[in-house]
């Protein structure tokens, strides 16, 4: 299941349902099942300081994802600036809803075992996001 949470941050008119379909698609394509997936939306500040506690990064980020899969169930939390997302919608020249399921889908793919340290897993994690991305219609 996809629960959706709030953090300092407006709340966004996204449903649930959607997420839970489409995340389920993505995951099964991997070879797992979607277990208990919660996506923390939350300011750019709120994130930081996430970062920072959690991680031991003191930068700004897009994304953070604290992974509990356990054997072929994918799970975690998700925390997600909607600060960063906006940000990155200009910068990409994309729309914030477009945007806003890159990120929802870079995190999911990190609890399917996607790395993003290496140029090369980049690429991949990329190519992969498109791929998921690809899927919704």
């Amino acid at each position: 299941m996809v629960y959706i949470f709030y953090e300092d941050t407006e709340i966004l008119d996204l449903d649930p349902e959607f997420f839970v379909s489409w995340l389920s698609v993505v995951v099964s394509r991997e070879t797992f099942s979607l277990g208990d997936v919660n996506l923390v939306f939350c300011s750019e500040a709120f994130l930081l300081e996430m970062n920072q506690k959690y991680l031991n990064h003191d930068y700004h980020t897009d994304v953070i994802t604290f992974d509990y899969t356990e054997n072929d169930v994918v799970s975690g939390d998700l925390f997600i600036s909607i600060d960063m997302v906006r940000h990155n919608a200009v910068f990409n020249n994309c729309g914030f809803i477009d945007e806003l399921r890159r990120v929802v889908v870079h995190g999911v793919l990190h609890l399917c075992g996607y790395n993003d340290k290496t140029l090369v897993d980049q690429e991949k994690m990329s190519m992969k996001e498109d791929e998921c991305l690809a899927l919704i219609v």
